[in-house]
């Protein structure tokens, strides 16, 4: 129901995104997940939610579980960021380092800050070099360990510090186009695995993708993330709990227009994503509003005349390339998996 909760240590939280749209059919209606941190599924062989072996006692390993974090193990180094709903550290666990996002309580929308922390969870049992991959995640908080201000901790991989959005505009020579290719191909790999495993990401910028420091692309940052109920369904199971989020300039026209979000609106967004890779230019200048309404009545977007879309076949097949991705019909953008065939083709007509 709209009114689900989930029970932490004898805690109960509200919880805008249904137990169901975290865990295989098999396991609902009947569910019992006991003294855990969050609704993922212990047994599952791709988890990366994982327990230290260490003073933890096995329950059956049908059960549902999730990692509890060891509060002791956890040293926060120094803050790596802050957006929105919360704000990311460099931090060890067990002596490896890691990164750790706080979610914090909103004041202005509670219900928001709640579905932004659930929502990072729907990727949490994913495993793929594409993503940034989720260790442990609680809503429980000692007092002892902070002022109880958040209502969430995440516990990730550490994939370095770099954005995309960095690398891009801070880079002091252009990327080359070699290199421009091969993060689109990283970021069209990662969006294909999410959209296999029914998640719509839903917030798809250069800003949202880490650059390690082996140059390997990973996405990031799944709050406005969304589940659906299967890899053919073009809506949210619950698109009334479907929270505004996201960025404007990579924001899909149909959810500017409040319809329901598909997989294609993230096409959308990474049509947006490669034209800042190839331009290093910012999408849109001028009032947020006007941009808005341009993009959904004019179907206005980032301008394809410079010399990167010249005459050439490469220039072309790059321009009409974006320009299916960020179609204003989501049935003419491609699918996540032709654009690692687009993405491989271009590269092809560059050697």
């Amino acid at each position: 129901t709209d009114d689900s909760y989930l029970c932490v240590w004898g805690i109960t939280m509200p919880s805008p995104i249904p137990v169901s749209r975290l865990l295989p059919k098999e396991f609902y209606p009947s569910i019992d997940l006991g003294p855990c941190s969050s609704p993922l599924e212990k047994h599952v062989k791709d988890s990366t939610l994982h327990l230290p072996s260490q003073g933890f006692k096995a329950r059956n390993a049908l059960k549902l579980w999730s990692c509890v974090i060891q509060w002791k193990q956890l040293r926060l180094l120094h803050p790596l960021g802050s957006g929105g709903f919360g704000s990311v550290y460099k931090g060890t666990y067990y002596g490896k380092t890691v990164a750790v996002k706080k979610v914090k309580k909103c004041t202005k929308n509670r219900l928001a800050s709640r579905q932004s922390f659930w929502s990072e969870l729907n990727a949490a049992h994913l495993q793929h070099e594409n993503i940034v991959r989720i260790v442990a995640a609680t809503t429980c908080i000692p007092e002892s360990v902070e002022n109880q201000d958040n209502i969430g901790t995440i516990i990730m991989e550490f994939a370095g510090t770099a954005t995309l959005h960095h690398v891009i505009y801070n880079h002091a020579p252009p990327l080359e186009t070699e290199t421009c290719f091969r993060f689109s191909k990283d970021i069209a790999n990662g969006l294909h695995f999410l959209h296999s495993h029914c998640i719509i990401h839903l917030d798809l910028k250069p800003a949202n993708v880490l650059v390690t420091d082996g140059n390997i692309c990973k996405i990031a940052d799944f709050g406005c993330s969304q589940k659906v109920d299967n890899y053919n369904d073009i809506s949210p199971a619950r698109p009334q709990n479907c929270h505004l989020g996201g960025t404007y300039t990579h924001r899909a026209p149909e959810l500017l227009k409040g319809e329901n979000a598909s997989f294609k609106a993230d096409i959308y967004s990474f049509g947006i994503t490669f034209w800042q890779l190839m331009t290093r230019g910012q999408p849109y200048t001028g009032d947020r509003q006007a941009v808005l309404y341009a993009v959904v009545a004019y179907d206005l977007r980032p301008a394809v005349t410079d010399g990167v879309f010249n005459e050439t076949p490469l220039g072309q097949t790059c321009k009409a390339f974006m320009c299916r991705c960020w179609n204003k019909d989501p049935r003419e953008r491609p699918s996540a998996k032709e654009l690692i065939g687009k993405v491989e083709t271009l590269q092809d007509l560059l050697t």
